[in-house]
């Protein structure tokens, strides 16, 4: 599948995507106007940081205990749940005097809950488009957030000029349950894809079994790593350039938006395999002049060129998936997410510790660094793997679905 004509007319994929958009609208209106309260009330890039990114380390948790449920339970049904659980939180996250504490209570359990919705989401898109639309298909997607995210951050940013972040929070609270709306209305019921009820040894028995593969473990630490780490850097915006933040993250999507699109539409299938680890480099690589605390606008530009990289996930999520059984791939997904939004995480409270110790610029580099030595050992491994004979064959238990 190469043509987006072809893409859009195949059922339920519009629908699909409008739920998310509500949602990432949501998220990402919530997120700037939540760390900017935080800043506020605390004056801590770490705080700030951690509001913004810090829920996805609970995504950690929700893998350990309910990732089975991506395969195992109706995503029309967790899609909206999730959505539903989302608007609630975020109306409790706008009441007013509420503690710092209780901030970080909310977003750990908003965190548990979103661990689901990843591998829902990529099971679900799996079922949705036939097998030669997938990349295609999941490049709209991550275009798709790389436009949410300009629009919801520079909306942001301009809604938090005119109202109370508290006031933002409560307008995100009504496109969470707008998205869990156009879940009901717009998908239509399926069954598990998987037998079974979730539990916490259906989730370990199969994430050791994701893991088991070598192949897969380099693409999951591929797909996690580098990423979190520069999502560290991105993670001190608010604290870099307080009035300029949500002018950095959108430029930020923008470059998203337009590395999805290359690599996804433009971009031929034989060759994307190679763009890879160039891409994960070209992620890291404006950061590192940042210890020069360069101005807003060479600030602004440098964030739009780095996140063209992120359109490595897709290189990288089409080699998974190349690596998975089909009755695996929402758990499979589901890990990936779930694993990325974790070190997202991590990424932020380390990027926040270096900031506080040391300043904001200086923090972003490090973590740039980090993420270059990152990817180029992982490149090295990479290289080695693919000398072994037999790599990537998919072992009994796999294909049987057993183990």
């Amino acid at each position: 599948m190469r043509s987006y004509r072809t893409l859009f007319r195949t059922p339920e994929y519009a629908p699909f995507l409008l739920s998310f958009a509500v949602y990432a609208a949501a998220q990402t209106i919530a997120g700037l106007a939540l760390a900017t309260l935080v800043y506020r009330a605390t004056g801590s890039p770490l705080l700030s940081a951690v509001s913004m990114f810090g829920p996805q380390l609970a995504q950690l948790l929700g893998a350990a205990f309910l990732l089975s449920g991506a395969d195992r339970l109706p995503p029309r049904a967790i899609l909206t749940v999730i959505s539903l659980a989302f608007a609630a939180g975020t109306a409790v996250l706008a009441l007013p005097g509420l503690p710092v504490w209780a901030v970080f209570v909310v977003l750990l359990l908003q965190g548990l809950v979103a661990s689901l919705g990843g591998g829902v989401r990529g099971g679900l898109m799996n079922e949705i488009l036939p097998k030669d639309g997938y990349v295609l298909g999941r490049s709209v997607f991550n275009m798709l957030w790389g436009l949410v995210q300009v629009t919801g951050f520079a909306t942001g940013g301009a809604l938090l000029t005119l109202l109370s972040p508290r006031v933002c929070l409560l307008l995100a609270a009504a496109f969470y349950a707008a998205s869990a709306l156009v879940n009901h209305l717009g998908l239509t019921p399926r069954p598990p894809r998987s037998a079974g009820r979730p539990s916490f040894s259906a989730t370990w028995r199969t994430n050791a079994l994701l893991w088991s593969s070598r192949p897969r473990r380099l693409a999951y630490l591929g797909l996690w790593v580098p990423n979190g780490l520069v999502v560290g850097s991105d993670s001190l915006y608010v604290s870099y350039a307080p009035a300029a933040a949500g002018t950095m993250y959108a430029c930020g999507a923008l470059g998203m938006f337009v590395g999805d699109m290359a690599v996804g539409r433009l971009v031929p299938p034989a060759l994307r395999p190679r763009l890879a680890t160039p891409l994960r480099l070209l992620l890291a690589a404006p950061y590192l002049f940042f210890v020069l605390r360069p101005s807003v606008a060479l600030s602004v530009v440098a964030a739009a060129v780095a996140s063209v990289g992120f359109a490595a996930s897709l290189v990288l999520q089409e080699r998974l998936m190349s690596l998975t059984p089909d009755h695996l791939a929402g758990q499979a997904l589901g890990l990936h997410t779930t694993g990325m939004v974790a070190l997202q995480g991590i990424g932020a409270v380390l990027a926040g510790t270096l900031a506080q110790l040391t300043s904001p610029p200086t923090a972003m580099t490090l973590m740039a660094t980090a993420s270059v030595a990152v990817t180029l050992t992982l490149f090295a491994l990479e290289r080695r793997e693919e000398r072994q004979p037999g790599a990537g064959v998919p072992t009994a238990a796999e294909a049987t679905g057993t183990g």
